[in-house]
């Protein structure tokens, strides 16, 4: 690249190290003066070549007070005798960046050995010339983009051949002015144009030198292109910063140049590309090269213009803001002064303490001594540092927390038992606990935080208890789902070491709130998940406990809050997931399903009314009978909850309001079209068959009565003006008559389709080995059948097949009453060999449903011994129950739920173990209501109550 430091900029010139060469005699040259000048000191320069004189170099030091002696032991560079114009074949220099112009120096790197040693040869030989031409790019290529050090990499490999084919025919003699290591200082002398290769390693051309095409130095054109281009320099140097200290000495030396060197000057310094800097070099032609220098110093200036404008546009930025920055500081300081506002810090100490001052007495004083500390601590940070934000974000917590501070408590039993009533129908064990809560606290004149656990299947409402339970206490509510919670950091909240952290749930509770004795509703509390950042469930340990959650310890506060004013109200599907340390913390309260009865109830009280509410429909536009009600619960919403009724109810009243919307506009443009029938001013015609039809027509809808002195005048005014009043009339009493929608079973299929449940009761009376058994699911309960069939016969082929898709338990019991059975069957028929000789298999229905658990072991052993005896059991008659290898009967769950599925089955007798005697006692009399139900211990009483002609006495009823 061409070495000149009126151009320092980095990027476009790479700085090297100056060759020093004996000190000659300055120069009276204008070339020699800018340059000189432009060095500090330090000069270069190479006589024309283009009259033929000898090229020669100087170099100037000027100040440099170096001695005689000194500047004698340096000889000339060059030797005048052989002269550059001699040299015909020189080494071939490849440049990769810009080529090299007559007058300036350039340094490049020699990657081959060879050439590099032939270069040093040369030198020593008293023959330093070699040609400078630059590489042209890859086909192909973009010579726009800057390539990397690897593609140089690549260009250093080329030798030979594919280097000749990839040099430019016009190039610069350069004298070889020093060599350190690979770096060789080159200085252009000529122009030379390549004749032919000689040789190719290293790669030797045979050269022509080129002479610049005689011109008129007095030419007009000349002169002016010229001027130009010296008025665009001085421009340039005017608007670059990085010139701007040698805008002086060139603007008193560079018009004395010549226009050859003003060509070649303007083209070295330029930023132009290789291409056009390439363009300019091969230019023999003065003036032509005149107006492409005068083109590349132009592109010049506009970029130095574009650089001067943004370098403006970021100082004003930057000072306008430090100026602003500077006013507001000054602003700050005179409020202060005048003690019209205070600094942030002061501002938010205050804050915080007005803040705390109204809870300063309820406040525990481990809180208040915290909270001073960390006032004290914010005052001594800087604003602007990241321990100041974590300060005032852990004071604002501290101090929005409601310390001390109870919502006035509801002790009214009977105003509680009404909010309760209002928002459910049922659910008797969670109101009256409820109701014992609160005359507890109000015997003790204050309540303690419970932990009551509600479950039961989805859609029972065990969530909007919580709400009611709430609005019945006067109590602020507060929900958060721990479904799926893997973090225990939301329930212990984050260390304040952390960037973003925050407290747990139960702060930001008390929070929202803004009481400490809010109702806090943790719901699915049975799924909690469990992740690598620990275990949430041994989180809500503490959480959970009376005992220590009155000092639970949150991670972000690290202060004790008491929660044992809190009452904490979870919910589960299933009990059994919750873990026992956690289960044992809390007050199970079962929801069981609600039977047919109930649901009618909550539909008709609750979910129709508010459904016709958010539907805008009026009570007189529908109707609804029970039994369309009762088909809709019974075939579509068998669920134990009721949320899939309200999904249903909804889809049925969303159908009305469709169809009561169409009625209305069929109306309205029925009316519209009679109306436009008539003609606007037609007259009415007064033939009495005309008149006694339209008022047969009308007397069911709109009467004109008349007074009694007046009678009616056949004057046309007065008639078009009754007609009009009467037709308007019309329309009124046509647009509220809107046909009632009348929903009832035989068209409730019609809006909510074909029926989702069928009967349970497959059987009117069942068959020889089948047996109703009672099962529980988490929908709630439902019959289950046992079938038992005799695949084959013989003497030793007894066995037992089962199916159904049974579980292991269930499995397990198939075995125990299979072998029950044979007892059974050996006291009762001793001759009988029937399990020993038959095949047997016992299949489950619906074989796509998984079915597990021990309580249909009873019901098997009785499809066993059906099956055995060829006797079938009673009619209407369900049982449920485990049993053992003696025949005992042990207790089951879900009486509720089986209770109910017997009697949607039309069951008449049940049968339950003894040990659940107490669970269906506490049943509603409703559901107990028409069942024959019996209590027993053994299986042979169970056998007596199946089998016997009629049922024993012995068993109590």
């Amino acid at each position: 690249m061409l070495k000149l430091i009126l151009s320092s900029s980095a990027h476009r010139l790479p700085q090297t190290v100056v060759p020093t060469l004996r000190p000659a005699t300055l120069s009276t040259s204008p070339l020699h003066k800018v340059l000189g000048s432009l060095r500090g000191g330090r000069l270069f320069f190479c006589s024309g070549s283009g009259d033929g004189a000898d090229a020669e170099a100087k170099v100037v030091e000027s100040g440099s007070g170096v001695e005689e002696s000194q500047t004698k032991a340096s000889s000339a560079i060059v030797s005048t005798n052989p002269r550059p114009e001699d040299y015909l074949t020189v080494l071939a220099l490849p440049l990769l960046h810009r080529p090299l112009f007559p007058g300036f120096y350039m340094p490049i790197y020699v990657k081959d050995p060879k050439l590099l040693a032939a270069l040093q040869e040369s030198r020593e030989r008293q023959a330093p010339y070699a040609g400078a031409f630059l590489l042209k790019d890859e086909p192909g290529s973009d010579p726009s983009v800057v390539t990397g050090s690897d593609t140089d990499k690549n260009v250093y490999d080329l030798k030979g051949k594919e280097l000749f084919s990839r040099l430019h025919e016009v190039g610069t003699l350069a004298q070889i002015s020093s060599i350190h290591g690979d770096q060789v200082i080159l200085i252009g002398h000529r122009r030379l144009r390549i004749a032919e290769m000689v040789s190719e390693d290293p790669l030797t051309v045979k050269v022509d030198h080129l002479k610049d095409k005689a011109y008129n130095k007095d030419d007009d054109m000349i002169k002016a292109t010229s001027s130009e281009v010296i008025s665009t320099l001085r421009d340039v140097l005017k608007t670059s910063s990085l010139w701007r200290d040698h805008v002086q000495t060139y603007t008193k030396h560079i018009g004395d140049f010549t226009p050859p060197r003003i060509a070649d000057f303007g083209a070295a310094i330029s930023g132009a590309n290789k291409l056009q800097c390439q363009q300019v070099l091969e230019e023999l032609d003065v003036y032509n090269r005149l107006k492409l220098t005068l083109e590349l110093v132009k592109k010049e200036m506009e970029i130095s213009k574009i650089q001067e404008s943004i370098a403006k546009a970021i100082e004003e930025k930057i000072s306008g803001e430090q100026r602003r920055y500077l006013l507001n500081e000054q602003l700050k300081a005179i409020k202060k002064e005048l003690g019209l506002e205070t600094d942030d810090k002061t501002a938010l100490t205050g804050k915080f303490r007005e803040r705390i001052e109204p809870k300063r007495e309820k406040c525990p004083h481990h809180v208040l001594q915290v909270i001073d500390e960390e006032l004290t601590k914010l005052q001594l940070l800087e604003a602007s540092s990241s321990e100041f934000s974590v300060t005032r974000n852990y004071l604002d917590w501290l101090t929005a927390l409601p310390w001390g501070e109870y919502s006035d408590e509801n002790f009214d039993v009977t105003r509680a038992q009404k909010i309760l009533d209002e928002d459910h129908y049922g659910l008797t064990d969670v109101k009256d606990r409820i109701l014992e809560f609160i005359a507890v606290g109000k015997l003790r004149g204050t309540s303690q935080g419970k932990i009551i656990c509600l479950s039961g299947p989805p859609g029972v409402g065990k969530t909007s208890i919580g709400r009611s339970i709430a609005r019945a206490l006067n109590r602020k509510f507060f929900r958060f789902s721990v479904g799926g919670l893997a973090d225990v950091a939301e329930i212990k909240g984050h260390r304040r070491t952390y960037i973003g952290a925050m407290p747990g749930k139960m702060v930001q509770c008390l929070k929202n709130v803004g009481t400490a004795n809010p109702l806090v509703l943790i719901d699915e509390i049975d799924k909690l998940g469990r992740g690598h950042a620990g275990d949430p469930a041994s989180a809500l340990l503490e959480l959970l406990d009376p005992e220590q959650n009155a000092n639970f310890l949150d991670h972000y506060l690290d202060v004790p809050i008491d929660l044992s004013k809190v009452l904490f109200v979870c919910t589960a599907n299933v009990v059994e997931m919750i873990p026992n340390p956690l289960l044992d913390r809390m007050e199970v309260v079962s929801i069981a399903g609600y039977i047919t009865d109930e649901k009618m109830h909550i539909a008709r009280d609750y979910l129709e009314k508010s459904t016709r509410e958010a539907c805008g429909i009026k009570p007189e536009q529908v109707e609804m009978t029970n039994a369309a009600l009762l088909s809709l619960i019974e075939n579509y919403c068998r669920e134990a909850g009721v949320r899939n009724l309200q999904k249903h109810i909804e889809k049925i009243y969303r159908k009305i309001a469709l169809q009561l919307v169409r009625q209305g506009e069929t109306i309205d443009a029925t009316i519209a079209s009679a109306q436009s029938i008539e003609p606007k001013n037609a007259k009415v015609d007064f033939d009495e068959s005309v008149q006694r039809d339209e008022t047969s027509e009308e007397d069911d809808k709109v009467q004109i009565d008349l007074p009694a002195e007046q009678s009616p005048c056949p004057d046309n005014q007065s008639t078009d003006n009754e007609v009009a009043k009467k037709g308007e009339e019309d329309k009124e009493t046509e647009t509220k008559t809107i046909e009632k929608v009348l929903i009832d079973k035989s068209n409730l299929g019609d809006y909510v389709g074909k029926p989702v449940f069928h009967a349970d009761r497959i059987y009117d009376r069942t068959p020889t080995g089948v047996v109703m058994g009672l099962a529980w699911t988490s929908m709630g309960g439902s019959t289950l059948y046992i079938e038992t069939t005799l695949v084959e016969e013989g003497e030793g082929k007894g066995a037992l097949h089962v199916t159904g898709q049974l579980g292991d338990v269930m499995k397990e019991s198939t075995q125990i009453a299979h072998t029950v059975a044979r007892a059974i069957l050996l006291e009762k028929e001793p001759e009988n060999p029937f399990f020993a000789n038959s095949k047997l298999h016992l299949h489950v229905p619906a074989g796509a449903t998984p079915k597990d658990g021990p309580s249909a072991g009873c019901t098997m052993t009785t499809s066993l011994l059906s099956l055995a005896m060829k006797k079938p059991v009673k009619k209407d008659l369900a049982m449920t129950g485990e049993v053992t290898l003696t025949g005992k009967v042990l207790p089951i769950g879900g009486v509720k739920e089986k209770t109910i599925a017997a009697r949607r089955s039309e069951v008449k007798t049940i049968i339950f173990p003894s040990a659940n005697r107490r669970d269906f006692d506490e049943l509603a009399p409703n559901v107990k209501e028409g069942l024959d139900v019996h209590f027993v211990d053994d299986y042979r009483q169970i056998f007596d109550l199946a089998f016997g002609d009629e049922l024993s006495q012995n068993v109590e009823n």
